[in-house]
């Protein structure tokens, strides 16, 4: 029953609609180099009379992760809140626009977009390809797997279990 109260209550909120002012939406960033890390903020502003309910985040890109791991809060009519975002470069090369889009009890729709683009230059010298920019993340944790598997150069070979019963079974 006591669920069932609280749901509803919530419900009601949702119902009541506002609106949000995001400072300085449409940003273009300096450029980068390709690998390095940037934290984006964004001020968010609730313009309306009812409390901005945000329920969900989703980025454009697997490259743009929310700080702290708050894809659902609300902010109270006239108050502001901070949302902060890490992006990691290390996948993009040139000139990248992302997307951040906000979805709760907006007046006009139920999502709200904020946008910014940045160029991620290379290094003049030579492109790395995933496997190069891998090893460098391993390293740089320490090397620990590294320690327990081997490089990647001395690391063996395995088979499937049914393909050597085969082989031993013809001899």
């Amino acid at each position: 029953m006591l669920s069932l109260l609280l749901m509803t209550g919530c419900m009601n909120v949702l119902d009541k609609k506002t609106s949000l002012e995001v400072q300085d939406n449409g940003r273009h960033y300096y450029p980068i180099l390709a690998g390095q890390l940037k934290d984006v903020s964004f001020n968010l502003k609730n313009t309306g009379e009812n409390p901005l309910m945000i329920t969900d985040i989703i980025t454009s890109c697997g490259c743009l992760k929310v700080n702290g791991d708050e894809k659902a809060f609300s902010i109270p009519p006239g108050k502001e809140r901070m949302l902060t975002l890490s992006y990691n470069s290390a996948k993009n090369i040139g000139y990248v626009k992302h997307y951040i889009t906000l979805y709760g009890n907006f007046q006009k729709a139920s999502l709200q977009e904020i946008v910014f683009d940045i160029n991620v230059v290379p290094n003049a010298l030579y492109t790395k390809d995933y496997e190069e920019l891998y090893k460098e993340e391993v390293d740089a944790r320490g090397g620990v797997e590294r320690l327990v598997d081997g490089d990647e150069n001395n690391r063996g070979y395995y088979m499937d279990e049914d393909f050597a019963k085969a082989i031993h079974q013809t001899d």
